[in-house]
């Protein structure tokens, strides 16, 4: 945050936790209050993977959904009034193929393309647009993948040799995507899936 600050940025920030309905829409009221308004929402929590017990599947649908939902019915009001407003829903192309066991995030994931698409089909005659970003691999230390490198090493030389150019992708490379799409740059697309994951997923989309 100080960071930010230092360059001339008004940031906000306060733990919340997004499966707590009530608590989690009364702290989007607060932050769209302080910041006078907003323009531009990404919901982007995630329980991430899973699939040793039913609760991944409530975690899952609890967080990634529905906190999803939650924030874009509690900031629609202020999206219309900006009068160019955008949602970014980050998905993951582990629901558009086949990758891995079946497990609560990728069904939940794809759930939330659908989701994608139908909103931007009803509130864009408000003028909010609607899209959502598929990332494939990222590697940063910390993250998932950087986990399966040390534990699961197969797994991760079988992911990268589905890669064409031979690296995962990085989250800035996402971040800088997911920016193009929500702002006026991005003007023309809404309904749309982004899929950014360096040619990993194989399907033809068309």
């Amino acid at each position: 945050m100080r960071a930010l600050e230092q360059r001339g940025v008004n940031v906000i920030g306060e733990a919340v936790n997004v499966r707590e309905g009530d608590a989690y829409k009364a702290w989007l009221e607060r932050s769209a209050q302080a910041l006078g308004g907003c323009d531009i929402f990404i919901p982007n929590v995630s329980a991430g993977g899973g699939f040793d017990s039913e609760k991944n599947w409530t975690r899952n649908f609890e967080v990634d959904v529905m906190h999803t939902v939650r924030g874009c019915e509690t900031l629609m009001p202020h999206l219309e009034k900006s009068g160019s407003g955008s949602i970014v829903i980050l998905s993951s192309t582990n629901a558009l193929e086949t990758f891995g066991v079946p497990q609560a995030f990728n069904a939940m994931k794809a759930a939330l393309i659908t989701y994608s698409k139908q909103l931007s089909q009803h509130v864009g005659r408000k003028g909010v647009r609607v899209n959502s970003v598929s990332p494939g691999p990222i590697y940063f230390e910390g993250g998932a993948w950087e986990l399966i490198k040390g534990t699961m090493p197969k797994l991760f030389d079988y992911a990268l040799k589905q890669i064409p150019c031979g690296r995962m992708g990085t989250p800035e490379e996402v971040a800088r995507i997911v920016a193009f799409v929500a702002s006026p740059a991005g003007s023309l697309i809404t309904g749309s899936n982004i899929v950014a994951d360096n040619g990993f997923t194989k399907r033809v989309q068309f």
